[in-house]
C-alpha cells in the first residue's frame, strides 16, 4: 500500500536517514522506533506526503483512504463532538451536510440531487455512521453526555481524543498514527489496542509506549544509524533482534582483530628469517587485505539518572487522611485515605478526570484540600515533577547550566557540567535557554534538579510522557535504584509494571489500596484492565499474591 524506494532525509550537513526501500502492505501494524530527533516523525510525514524526502520516491497506493491524526482542533471548536468524529469519512459527511441543507430548504430541493445523495449515504452506510461515531468516542473516553457539547467545553486532552476518533471513524485503508497514546489513560490506550488488532487495513504509528508496541505490531521500522531497517514482530522481538545482530557484528570485528594481530605477531617475528620470508610476506599480502568497516554509532542515548535520598526518613512517610476536593460542584476526590511507608514505590491509577493529578498537587502543597488533611513524616523532603513542568524549572529565560546550578549552587562548575552530562546535555547544550528546550530535554533537566537536592520523597505526575524509549528504560532503572520512597502517576503500563511495589487506584465508588504489584493487583482483584491483563498477569503467574484493602470513600470523575 506504500512503497518507499532509496528514501533519504538531510537537514544541512545532518543526515537522519539515506537508503530506506520499504515495502509496507495490507494487515500490516508497524511501529516506528527511535531516539528523540532520530527522524521518526520525519519519516511518517514523508510517508504520507506533508514533507519532502531528500531523494528517493514514495509511491502510495491511489485508490486507499488514508487516515492521518491531525491535531489541530482550534478550525472545530465550536462544532459538536459527535460531528467531529462522523466527519472524518469526508465523502460521507459531505453527503450527509447537504442532504440536511436541502431538507431545511425547501425551495433548493432537487429530487435528483436528493437521490445520489441517498445512493451515496447508503452506499456508505451512513446511517450506521452516528453510533460507530459514538462508539469509538465512548471506547477513547469521551462519554455520550459530552457527544452533543461543542469541542470548546471539552480539554485539551480530550480534543486530541475526539480527533483521534475522527481518523478512526473515517473507514480508512490506512492508519497514520504520531504518538496515538498520549493524552489517553491506560483504559482508552487498552480499547485503542484492541481496535487496531482488529483493523484490517495498514496501520503505521509512532509511538515510546513499550507496551502499546508490544500489543499491536507485527512490525518494527527502526530509525537509527542514519538507516530506516525494518524487524518482522513487535518491540521485545526487534529489541532482542537487534541485540543479536550488534553482538554478531561485534563478534565479527573481534574475530578480524584477533587475525590481524595474529598475522602482525607472525609478520614481525619471521620477516628476517630466511626459512620464514615467504610464508612472512604471504601474511603480509593477507593482512593488507582484511577491512574492518567501523560500526555505526547508534543515535539512541541512554541517560543516567541517578537519584538518591540525602538521609534516610521516618518510617511513616505520609498520611493522608479523608481528603476531599471540588470545583465549584464539580467533586474531584471524596474521602481520599491512605498511609505511605519509606521506601514503597506506590503507583496512582485510574481513569482520565478521576483525581490523581489533583490529589499529587494536594499533597505537595500547590492545592487546598476542602476537606481532611495529609501529612508528611519525620524527614519527609518531597522532590516534585509535575505534568506541565516549564514552571518547575524557574527562569524560561535562564541557560540549562543556570537552571540546573540554582539547584546545587554549592557545587563547582566541573560538577554542573558533570551531573548535565549524565542527562544528555553536551557542553554546548549547556548554553541553550531553558523556554527553549523540547520536552524530552526540559524533563532530563528538571530530573537533574531534583537529583542535585536529594528528596527523600519522590512525587511524579506522569514522569515519562516527554522522554524516548531510552529515557523511559532509565528512568525506571534509577527509581529501583533509588533508596528512598516514590509516589507517582503513570499512563505507561510498561513503566508501572516495572516500577510498583503497591497499587493505589482512584475510582468513582472509592479506592482500592493493593501492597503487591500490578501484575499481583490484576491477578487478585480481576480489577477493570488498566494495564494490559493479558500481559501483565501472565508476569504474576507462580508469585505470591498481595494484600487489599478498600478504602472508605469513594473518588468522582472531574
Amino acid at each position: 500500500m506504500i512503497t518507499a524506494t532509496d528514501l533519504s532525509k538531510t537537514y544541512g550537513t545532518r543526515v537522519l536517514f539515506s537508503g530506506c526501500n520499504l515495502q509496507l502492505d495490507r494487515g500490516q501494524r508497524v511501529g516506528i522506533v527511535g531516539a528523540n530527533g532520530a527522524g521518526k516523525s520525519t519519516l511518517l510525514r514523508i510517508l504520507i506526503g506533508e514533507e519532502d524526502a531528500s531523494g528517493g520516491l514514495v509511491n502510495r497506493m491511489g485508490a486507499a483512504r488514508v487516515g492521518v491524526l491531525d491535531q489541530d482542533w482550534f478550525s472545530v471548536e465550536e462544532e459538536r463532538v459527535l460531528d467531529v468524529a462522523m466527519s472524518g469519512d469526508a465523502e460521507l459527511w459531505g453527503a450527509m451536510r447537504e442532504k440536511e441543507a436541502m431538507l431545511d430548504d425547501p425551495d433548493a430541493f432537487d429530487v435528483d440531487r436528493f437521490g445520489e445523495l441517498e445512493d451515496t449515504i447508503q452506499r456508505l452506510d451512513g446511517y450506521g455512521a452516528e453510533a460507530r461515531a459514538a462508539e469509538i468516542l465512548v471506547g477513547l473516553g469521551i462519554e455520550n453526555d459530552k457527544h452533543e457539547q461543542p469541542m470548546s467545553a471539552l480539554s485539551g486532552g480530550y480534543k486530541l481524543r475526539a480527533l483521534l476518533a475522527r481518523t478512526l471513524a473515517s473507514k480508512p485503508d490506512v492508519l497514520l498514527l504520531d504518538e496515538p497514546t498520549n493524552h489517553l489513560d491506560i483504559l482508552a490506550i487498552a480499547w485503542l489496542e484492541r481496535f487496531l488488532q482488529s483493523f484490517s487495513g495498514l496501520v503505521v504509528a509512532v509511538s515510546h509506549d513499550h507496551r502499546f508496541l508490544d500489543a499491536i505490531c507485527t512490525h518494527i521500522l527502526d530509525v537509527d544509524y542514519e538507516q530506516v531497517l525494518s524487524y518482522k514482530g513487535n518491540y521485545s522481538d526487534f529489541v532482542k533482534r537487534k541485540e543479536e545482530e550488534r553482538a554478531r557484528l561485534e563478534n565479527e570485528i573481534s574475530k578480524r582483530e584477533k587475525e590481524i594481530d595474529e598475522h602482525k605477531a607472525f609478520v614481525a617475528r619471521f620477516k628476517a628469517k630466511a626459512t620464514k620470508a615467504r610464508q612472512a610476506s604471504s601474511r603480509q599480502k593477507r593482512l593488507e587485505k582484511i577491512e574492518i568497516a567501523p560500526l555505526p554509532q547508534s543515535s539512541r542515548r541512554h541517560p543516567h539518572f541517578k537519584l538518591a535520598a540525602r538521609r534516610p526518613s521516618g518510617r511513616e512517610v505520609l498520611d493522608v487522611r479523608g481528603v476531599g476536593k471540588a470545583y465549584d460542584d464539580h467533586i474531584v476526590l471524596m474521602d481520599v485515605s491512605f498511609k505511605v511507608h519509606r521506601g514503597e514505590r506506590v503507583a496512582i491509577i485510574g481513569a482520565n478526570g478521576v483525581g490523581k493529578s489533583t490529589l499529587l498537587k494536594i499533597l505537595v502543597g500547590q492545592l487546598e484540600a476542602d476537606e481532611g488533611e495529609s501529612t508528611w513524616g519525620y524527614e519527609a523532603d518531597a522532590g516534585y515533577f509535575p505534568q506541565d513542568h516549564a514552571e518547575a524549572l524557574g527562569d524560561p529565560t535562564a541557560s540549562v547550566s543556570e537552571c540546573l546550578w540554582e539547584a546545587c549552587p554549592m557545587e563547582p562548575v566541573g560538577a554542573i557540567y558533570g551531573r548535565l552530562a549524565e542527562v544528555l546535555f553536551s557542553r554546548d547544550d549547556a548554553d541553550k535557554v531553558v523556554e527553549n528546550l523540547s520536552g524530552g530535554e526540559g524533563a532530563r533537566l528538571l530530573f537533574a534538579r531534583i537529583a542535585a537536592v536529594k528528596p527523600t520523597v519522590l512525587v511524579l505526575d506522569e514522569p515519562t510522557n516527554h522522554l524516548d524509549l531510552e529515557g523511559i528504560e532509565s528512568l525506571a532503572n534509577g527509581l529501583k535504584r533509588y533508596d528512598g520512597t516514590v509516589l507517582f502517576v503513570s499512563h505507561d503500563r510498561w513503566f508501572v509494571d516495572k516500577l510498583a511495589t503497591r497499587v493505589i487506584e482512584l475510582r468513582e465508588d472509592g479506592v482500592e489500596d493493593f501492597h503487591g504489584t500490578y501484575a499481583e493487583f490484576l491477578a487478585r482483584t480481576e480489577a477493570d484492565d488498566h494495564l494490559d491483563r493479558q500481559a501483565v498477569v501472565a508476569a504474576a503467574r507462580g508469585q505470591k499474591k498481595g494484600g487489599s484493602q478498600k478504602g472508605g470513600g469513594r473518588s468522582a470523575r472531574s
